[in-house]
């Protein structure tokens, strides 16, 4: 399968369990995978998916609008950006968001460098980052 291929593949299983049950995504992080959610360092598959699950939204929508990739790293490993929208349950308007990924051979996401950022813009001047995952 050819890169671009897997990074789709990747991506749509991604944003399919966090909209649906964020709780599977626990087997794609590492125990040396660490999200920073606004100042605070959370590490390990466990930590990171308890955070993620205790978002103060519950239901959401995301629309991906793209995905590149490039090798990166040993063999099979890959940076994925990625860029769309976020649909928040009662919310009358989409936010923009953007994420990197780090994968490795195997499919996981891995750390401890650089995994995602995710950039969510509220209006044209107003951008917060929510997540980023080291």
């Amino acid at each position: 399968m050819d890169p671009d291929s897997v990074a789709k593949a990747f991506v749509e299983h991604y944003y399919t369990t966090f909209d649906s049950n964020r709780a599977g995504l626990a087997n794609l992080y590492q125990e040396q995978s660490m999200l920073t959610f606004e100042g605070q360092k959370i590490q390990g598959s466990t930590n990171i998916v308890t955070k993620l699950t205790s978002l103060p939204f519950q239901q959401c929508q995301h629309a991906i609008t793209t995905v590149d990739c490039q090798p990166s790293g040993p063999a099979g490993g890959m940076l994925v950006f990625v860029s769309g929208n976020l649909q928040l349950l009662g919310e009358s308007h989409a936010l923009k968001f953007s994420q990197v990924f780090r994968r490795t051979l195997g499919g996981r996401v891995s750390g401890p460098s650089l995994i995602a950022i995710l950039d969510v813009s509220f209006d044209t001047v107003t951008s917060r980052k929510l997540l980023c995952v080291e």
